[in-house]
């Protein structure tokens, strides 16, 4: 566990329109047990909407003394009755997100308790998350003050133009993909979103980059995946239940045996 004099605070950003996952055809969703038009962190995956998949590992750390979920305006009063049974054995704070992710956080990142060192951003569609990934980059960034999730990218990659004619082969080398949760010192994550002006992150790190400040990747799984359309919601329903749990033994992959033969 990390060093329980630091406290985090865990902003799940959960506002976004869902389009890509809402465009799948409802076939397919409904092949996959999934309502049609719900958005991807309220649907149910083993039984358990994605969205509190997504919070529980952070529930009952004694690290995280604060939990906010941002919703879009128009989901608000559906949520807190949908989930009322779920919410009041829950810690955890609503407010309103914005349009933009960026935005979104922004705005939750306003509600965070002065008296907290360090926040963490956590994807709500991201339901697969452990608890040593989440030691594992708490205590990256109590040492370098901002530290994210990542994983080495392994394929070919290609620049491809609009018309899909190959424009060239990308040198993968030194290329990782971010995951969440992204976790600065509060006061970091306070000054990069002051620098922000118009600008559209597409992750938190991004901001904190900006500035010129250093962010700390530390190695996780590729089974921390970010449910964006149905294909990634029928992986997740493969993985769900070899997410390494406390007191089972370590693996960081899915076909861990596999990978060194």
């Amino acid at each position: 566990m990390t060093n329980p004099r630091s406290t985090f605070a865990v902003i799940l950003p959960a506002a976004g329109k869902s389009s890509r996952f809402a465009g799948a055809a409802s076939d397919e969703l409904a092949a996959l047990g999934l309502a049609a038009p719900k958005k991807k962190p309220f649907q149910e995956l083993k039984g358990r909407p994605v969205w509190l998949r997504a919070l529980e590992p952070f529930v009952n750390r004694d690290d995280v003394v604060q939990r906010i979920i941002a919703l879009s305006p128009e989901d608000m009063d559906w949520f807190k009755n949908k989930y009322r049974a779920n919410l009041a054995f829950l810690d955890l704070q609503l407010i309103e997100g914005g349009a933009e992710r960026a935005d979104t956080v922004e705005r939750a990142l306003s509600s965070v308790r002065a008296d907290v060192d360090f926040v963490a951003v956590h994807d709500a569609a991201r339901p697969l998350i452990a608890l040593e990934w989440i030691d594992a980059v708490f205590r990256a960034a109590e040492k370098y003050g901002a530290a994210i999730p990542a994983t080495p990218i392994s394929s070919t990659l290609k620049l491809v133009a609009p018309d899909g004619r190959i424009v060239k082969t990308v040198p993968r080398e030194g290329l990782w993909a971010a995951q969440t949760p992204q976790v600065f010192r509060r006061q970091l994550l306070l000054d990069a979103f002051a620098h922000r002006g118009d600008f559209q992150p597409t992750d938190e790190a991004q901001l904190v980059e900006r500035l010129g400040q250093p962010v700390h990747v530390v190695e996780c799984s590729p089974m921390n995946l970010k449910i964006t359309s149905a294909e990634d919601f029928r992986l997740a329903q493969a993985l769900v239940d070899h997410v390494p749990q406390p007191g089972v033994a370590k693996m960081l992959h899915p076909f861990e045996d596999e990978r060194w033969k």
